[in-house]
């Protein structure tokens, strides 16, 4: 029996087209929280063994201060990876958009950047276990560079296909699928203690600890993009909602209406510029703390790495629950102010997190302190913070484009986020070295959170999309 149509003026989300789409975001999280939890780790203990000629244990046991003065190469390297990205998203999405294949305009560079950087990622461990920087820093950069090919198409094939007022929803369910994907990665270091490894003197290293979470993750990325492909036909959608995609735009949350040929209007573009400045600042906040707490946990609270593992994970609930509500709640107050919300819960979180510090010695361990309670509540409060920031945010650049744009914005919205990557490691690793106190880690963080909510509240006009009626029941989950 055929549905009926839903009635004129009426939009609907499709949940499982969109659940669909989340499997490329799936992947991406995946990889990238295992690289970032694991990385930064194993530059410290290369660079402390290159300039001191002792692991980053025996350092920290004997003269934990030199520790601190290799931070700022670590910063440098992660920050040459954000910066090819800084260069390479605007440049993959720009291709994207103007691409036309018979499987579509994204999954080209999709397939192609996934399954490059899943044959690499396995080595970045194997050649730090044998201690060949050279060869770990190549492959780390190869990994960055096709992952750049995948991720900027990725991302932009949500909004290709979810018309504008649908997208904060739809962007809580791919985020929510990311999430997934980080979480899993998350329970591999619980059980894959990096600390152990790191700890044990060379001749116990035993290699399967630090390969097997890039092994999983690898094979991981490549069943979520193959489940893409074979689910989501990119022409075959463009066609079928080409008119819901046309009453979306007229729905837009824009000052003026977005005319590809005209120049974009000044209102527009002022917005556009306030979003990616305060963006810029959220993810210097946000990519400090992402970069570094690994480290802050083992050479400072002197803590286990599986601490750091639930602290993701309990951080990855609260960002799940951020993103299954702040598309409803955007519609009630506007994106405007559900992203300041975020923000205000993220710097409450990071002035608790100020207040943390190193705990007795665990009975029977070998000199490793309890893990602060503290930061539980830390990283619950910042989860669900910034799940608010991030489910709003991309939608309201994409806002400001029409489809055959996409692509660039997304890079412009990547631009903003990769550059703060970029200069934050660095930043913060020089700020550590003159300080020689890892407590400047959650200082550093409280005073960029503040700055991005005062230039977002500041200069962010909040303008709520037109009423669309949205169809509910089974009608929503679609036709294919």
């Amino acid at each position: 029996m055929k549905k009926s149509s839903p009635a004129p003026g009426a939009l609907k989300l499709n949940y499982k087209r969109t659940f669909l789409i989340g499997f490329a975001f799936f992947g991406i999280l995946l990889l990238w929280q295992v690289y970032d939890s694991w990385c930064p780790t194993f530059l410290t203990d290369i660079f402390a063994r290159r300039m001191y000629g002792m692991s980053s244990a025996e350092l920290k046991a004997g003269d934990p201060g030199k520790i601190l003065n290799v931070q700022w190469i670590v910063g440098i390297i992660m920050a040459c990876d954000n910066l090819a990205a800084l260069i390479l998203l605007p440049i993959f999405g720009n291709l994207s958009d103007k691409t036309k294949t018979p499987i579509g305009k994204r999954m080209p560079y999709i397939l192609v950047g996934t399954f490059v950087s899943a044959v690499a990622f396995p080595f970045i461990p194997l050649f730090f276990h044998y201690n060949n920087i050279v060869g770990m820093v190549i492959m780390m950069a190869i990994v960055l560079i096709f992952m750049m090919m995948y991720r900027n198409p990725a991302v932009a094939l949500m909004p290709d296909i979810t018309p504008k007022p649908l997208r904060a929803k739809a962007n809580g369910i791919i985020n929510i699928m990311g999430y997934l994907g980080g979480a899993f990665a998350t329970v591999l270091g619980i059980f894959l203690v990096l600390s152990s490894y790191i700890n044990a003197p060379d001749a116990a290293r035993n290699v399967w600890t630090i390969e097997l979470p890039f092994i999983i993750a690898s094979v991981l990325m490549v069943i979520s993009a193959l489940v893409l492909f074979f689910t989501v036909r990119e022409n075959d959608i463009a066609e079928e909602i080409k008119d819901d995609m046309a009453l979306g735009e007229a729905m837009a949350a824009v000052e003026t209406p977005i005319d590809d040929d005209k120049p974009m209007s000044k209102a527009n573009r002022n917005m556009l510029l306030a979003i990616l400045g305060a963006e810029f600042l959220w993810f210097m906040s946000d990519n400090a703390l992402g970069t570094y707490i690994g480290n802050y946990v083992i050479y400072y609270l002197n803590s286990v790495s599986s601490a750091t593992m639930i602290l993701t994970i309990l951080g990855g609930l609260a960002s799940v629950v951020g993103f299954a509500t702040a598309g409803s709640i955007a519609d009630r107050i506007g994106r405007k102010w559900t992203i300041s919300c975020g923000l205000g819960l993220t710097f409450v979180g990071l002035v608790i997190m100020c207040f943390a510090s190193p705990t007795g010695v665990i009975t029977g361990t070998r000199g490793e302190f309890a893990f602060p309670k503290l930061l539980f509540v830390v990283w619950v409060i910042k989860g669900f913070g910034m799940a608010l920031v991030h489910n709003c945010s991309f939608p309201m650049v994409v806002e400001l484009c029409s489809s055959k744009k996409i692509g660039r914005f997304t890079g412009f919205y990547y631009t903003a986020s990769m550059s703060a990557q970029t200069i934050t490691p660095v930043l913060l690793g020089l700020v550590l070295n003159a300080t020689m106190a890892w407590k400047t880690l959650p200082v550093y963080a409280c005073i960029l959170t503040a700055l991005s909510f005062a230039v977002f509240t500041s200069l962010v006009k909040n303008i709520k999309a037109k009423k669309v009626e949205n169809v509910k029941g089974l009608e929503a989950l679609g036709e294919d």
